[in-house]
């Protein structure tokens, strides 16, 4: 029962914030959107970005009042809030992003990241997303690209767009390597060979270096654990999550990860091995984090 009441009160308190957040940020979107100078853009953008960062400030504080979870973060100190990261991370569950907000913020700028294009549609948080620059994507199958050929490279174009926009102001560019959360179901309709991971996709990381590399301070690599298993989103709010394991990792950033991914084909391979090595790295990490949890319990 208090389970209940904390997840009711928690959900509230986050529409709350989440509705009080919209009625400052719709209007400043507004006058971006009427004023689309390249001053004015800059001006808004850090405006928009604060109002986020704010809204995000008011979470994670009512995460700390309303939830006792055992936070074991590891790895490197990154603090760098004028910095302009990518974030790449294993994904489980939406309280993936909810962790991430929680353990970076104030550390490096706000986290912007590539959404299903019928993510649009959500109440306040779709207009929310399209008003700070968060990029829409379709994914099209193989099948429906061959019936219609002109939209072939559409995800890539849009992925362009995006990182113009991005290199206008700090920003934190976020992408789930993996495509989708993780399930039991995928993991063996793709037969991925590792134990705890998705296979990654190299396409989407490898683009955005290409197109942003020069503009990047580095690469943040993230692994989330839920030992006790529970990670959806209303055992976070009901406080049924007790642990929660974070590990953070940065990673040198050299010349040799920025090439044309699109045309070169043989930096595909090297970057398809590259990525292959970090999720390797991070699947062995996951079985040592899990193994840890078993140990003690």
């Amino acid at each position: 029962m208090l389970s209940k009441i904390n997840g009711a009160v928690s959900l509230m308190i986050l529409i709350i914030n989440t509705i009080c957040s919209a009625l400052i940020l719709f209007p400043v979107a507004l006058l971006k959107f009427c004023f689309p100078f390249k001053k004015t853009t800059v001006f808004f953008n850090i405006l928009l970005n604060r109002i986020a960062n704010d809204w995000v400030y008011r979470n994670n504080l009512t995460i700390n009042l309303t939830k006792r979870i055992n936070w074991r973060i590891t790895g490197d100190g990154v603090s760098d809030p004028s910095g302009r990261y990518l974030v790449i991370s294993n994904h489980q569950s939406w309280v993936d992003i909810v962790i991430l907000q929680k353990v970076l913020y104030g550390k490096i700028p706000f986290i912007k990241f590539f959404l299903k294009k019928e993510l649009i549609r959500v109440p306040i948080l779709g207009l929310a997303w399209w008003a700070l620059d968060f990029p829409f994507m379709k994914r099209y199958s193989k099948e429906f690209i061959a019936k219609n050929p002109h939209l072939k490279g559409k995800d890539i174009e849009i992925t362009r767009k995006a990182c113009e926009k991005f290199k206008i102001v700090p920003v934190s560019i976020m992408n789930f390597v993996e495509g989708t959360r993780f399930c039991k179901g995928t993991h063996e309709r793709q037969q991925s060979p590792y134990s705890n991971l998705l296979k990654p996709r190299s396409g989407g990381v490898g683009y955005l270096l290409s197109a942003m590399g020069d503009y990047l301070t580095g690469i943040i690599n993230i692994t989330i654990a839920y030992p006790s298993g529970k990670k959806d989103f209303w055992s976070f709010l009901s406080g049924q999550i007790k642990e929660i394991m974070v590990d953070i990792q940065k990673i040198s950033f050299t010349k040799e990860l920025l090439g044309d991914y699109i045309n070169d084909t043989r930096f595909q391979e090297f970057f398809q091995n590259w990525l292959n090595g970090i999720w390797n790295e991070k699947d062995k990490k996951l079985s040592v984090m899990l193994g840890e949890n078993l140990e003690h319990s």
